[in-house]
């Protein structure tokens, strides 16, 4: 399967992509890149909703400039990756073990075969949330891993118990393929730059427009009810006093002062509890920290250098 190439946003070289199938019948769109000459190690990088593999060309060549080989894939629903409801546009996932579903026929296909180790994981925001519930079930497919804005819990009371119950009843009722209350068919990245909740940066912006304006088909627009439903449960979950400390995984969380997309309280009170993590927030980023100015960069990639092993020369 082919990789969607624009001007602003060429494939990075030595690009292998295709697809897998999970045991349920999902298929996913994958991507690789090999490590420099001499050098080992591989970096897995999971996306947060909304996003596919070609908004990541950038940070693909940034770990190749670490000596990293890369390997990527789509979430099921989303991306080039299948999608379960007729509109493409509607963000749908049954539950949150279905990624963790994704993540284990990934390595086990790609990953595993093919991607020398050892292995480590970079993930945003939802991918983050799907890192922590493989961290929290014991598997140890990942040496270390970095989470970028995760998705623990969102501001405010968006996730408090009356609006649970209400998207618990909605999907119960049958409603789980439609938009969230609130939500409509517009295509994330689309929207005008002034006042968006992502990044300051507005020609990364404008990229990540531009890769939406090449092939609608990668984009996704509001979540539906049903994944709202299994979202929101998983974010509670992350709640139990005990859920940091039963996680024995190396994690390094990276958060956003001004990130209104998901909580950077949450993330800071749950990495203080992690017996093998440590944190650090970004001051002035917004959520995609990735797609953020090199500033706010500069310190994220600081940051993973200083816990990712087979950097020297960084």
């Amino acid at each position: 399967m082919t990789l969607v190439s624009i001007p602003a946003n060429p494939v990075p070289e030595g690009a292998i992509s295709g697809t897998i199938k999970t045991p349920d019948g999902a298929e996913l769109r994958f991507a690789r890149w090999p490590a420099p000459a001499g050098r080992k190690g591989t970096v897995c990088v999971f996306s947060g909703r909304t996003e596919q593999i070609e908004k990541y060309f950038e940070t693909v060549r940034d770990l190749q400039d670490r000596g990293f080989a890369v390997a990527m894939i789509d979430w099921r629903g989303q991306g080039h990756s299948a999608r379960r409801l007729k509109d493409f546009r509607k963000g749908y996932v049954r539950n949150f073990s279905d990624f963790e579903t994704d993540v284990e026929t990934f390595v086990r296909e790609v990953v595993l075969p093919d991607c020398p180790p050892p292995h480590f994981a970079l993930a945003h925001s939802m991918g983050g949330a799907v890192m922590l519930r493989i961290a929290y079930s014991g598997k140890r497919w990942f040496d270390r891993m970095v989470l970028s804005a995760p998705m623990i819990d969102l501001p405010g009371r968006a996730t408090s118990l009356p609006v649970r119950l209400l998207l618990r009843a909605m999907r119960l009722a049958g409603q789980g393929g439609r938009y969230v209350p609130g939500g409509n068919d517009v295509l994330a990245n689309t929207e005008p730059f002034v006042g968006n909740p992502l990044t300051s940066d507005p020609v990364r912006y404008a990229r990540n427009a531009a890769i939406i304006a090449e092939d609608p088909t990668l984009g996704l627009a509001s979540p539906t009810i049903a994944w709202a439903d299994t979202a929101f449960r998983t974010m509670h979950g992350f709640r139990a006093a005990d859920y940091p400390s039963k996680i024995r995984q190396p994690i390094l969380m990276l958060a956003a002062s001004h990130d209104t997309i998901v909580s950077t309280a949450a993330i800071e009170e749950f990495a203080y509890h992690l017996r093998a993590g440590s944190h650090l927030v970004i001051a002035g980023a917004k959520h995609e920290i990735l797609q953020e100015q090199d500033r706010y960069r500069q310190q994220f990639w600081a940051a993973f250098d200083a816990f990712v092993p087979g950097t020297p020369l960084f």
